[in-house]
């Protein structure tokens, strides 16, 4: 059965190297994902907003109702129980308190009976799958909520035709996503992962002087995507006095750039050139699909580390492996592949100066319990006519 475990970051970078069935399943919905607290979505080239509240570190609470009887509930239809892309058995109880579940499998077998009953879907790991046949059979769903950031496995224009919501969990995942671009970074300067190889091989007899890596204080960060997530890196970054840049198509507030010594690049051709650690942190639109490439990585140095914690197919993976190939830039760190898992004899999991870990940005027991929370009062406020903590409205 599927339960949350606590990787280690080798753990998770070997499960995303040598599993071809779990690696990017397993542990955690993806997502990256990428938000914000307040405003507009992260970054420029994002296409949708949300909506204007936001919660706390300590959880997001439904609206309060009254508890009603089990097949008083409204239905909420959700893939599955457990299993790789299910809901997780922990949660369960969770949503049982305000919810009548209901499993594909018991809806594809009972569609005329159920099909009345629900009123709502949860997404957990992009399932269920979203079409107009499904949006069809449900003449009473309101919304859709999404377990995590990132909605491009949704067509948003479809989804409204019917008139339905669509929610996502932006307060639940920052800091989490944040610590996973801050590990990778760390990992990738220190070579953390080649030292654990050597510290444990039965070859090693002792441990070269002169196998040095590269400290993160005082080098420069480039961080695209300034929403939610960027800033809670700059905020670790600072501590690890680091120079931070950004690239946003909104600057941020003159106060807010020097609570973490943040200095706004209009250009990103000017964070590329700059940064000794380009760090991605933008959801997946069309004008974001490959935004670094070829081009963009000959801008950077030679000496630079890209790191992905949004979406795989914001970079171009041929270009990517041709600049860790050639020394266009040193190393790359990625918690994000397009598609996931990568092929088992894609040449990037071949290199040696590369870090993939599975999509175990917000992975951790306490974002997905946020995660699923943040989902439960999304859903209550739209059933319930109130303000919603987190829409996704289309642009």
């Amino acid at each position: 059965m599927f339960s949350v475990k606590a990787f280690s970051l080798v753990e998770a970078i070997q499960l995303a190297t040598s599993c071809p069935r779990l690696a990017g399943r397993l542990i955690h919905p993806a997502v990256c994902h990428v938000h914000h607290w307040t405003k507009r979505s992260m970054d420029s080239r994002w296409s949708y907003r949300t909506g204007p509240n936001s919660t706390g570190r300590a959880g997001i609470s439904a609206p309060q109702t009254k508890l009603m009887a089990k097949q008083e509930r409204p239905g909420l239809l959700i893939l599955e129980i457990g299993g790789v892309c299910g809901v997780l058995e922990g949660h369960v109880e969770l949503l049982k308190k305000q919810f009548h579940l209901i499993t594909m499998k018991e809806f594809l077998k009972n569609k005329e009976s159920l099909s009345e009953k629900i009123k709502s879907v949860f997404i957990y790991e992009h399932r269920p799958v979203i079409d107009q046949e499904l949006l069809q059979s449900l003449p009473h769903l309101k919304v859709i909520a999404n377990s995590g950031v990132g909605v491009d496995h949704l067509d948003l224009k479809l989804v409204s035709s019917f008139g339905v919501k669509v929610t996502n969990t932006p307060h639940a995942v920052s800091d989490s996503t944040a610590d996973i671009g801050m590990a990778l970074m760390l990992a990738s300067a220190r070579r953390l992962v080649e030292g654990c190889q050597i510290a444990v091989s039965p070859q090693t007899e002792r441990f070269a002087a002169d196998w040095l890596a590269d400290e993160v204080t005082g080098a420069t960060l480039g961080i695209i995507g300034m929403g939610s997530i960027g800033y809670k890196v700059a905020k670790r970054a600072k501590a690890f006095e680091m120079k931070i840049l950004y690239h946003n198509r909104n600057q941020r507030k003159e106060e807010e750039e020097q609570a973490v010594g943040a200095h706004y690049c209009e250009k990103m051709e000017d964070l590329l050139q700059q940064s000794d650690f380009v760090m991605l942190v933008v959801n997946l639109t069309p004008q974001t699909h490959r935004l670094i490439g070829k081009r963009e990585l000959e801008l950077m140095k030679p000496t630079a580390t890209l790191i992905n914690i949004c979406r795989g197919a914001v970079v171009d993976h041929d270009a990517l492996v041709d600049a860790l190939q050639n020394g266009i830039i040193k190393a790359a760190a990625l918690d994000v592949t397009y598609p996931e898992p990568l092929p088992r004899d894609h040449p990037l999991l071949k290199l040696k100066n590369i870090i993939i870990t599975p999509h175990i940005g917000t992975a951790t027991v306490q974002a997905t319990r946020m995660m699923t929370e943040e989902a439960v009062a999304n859903i209550q406020a739209v059933l319930n006519g109130l303000p919603i903590p987190s829409e996704v409205i289309p642009q």
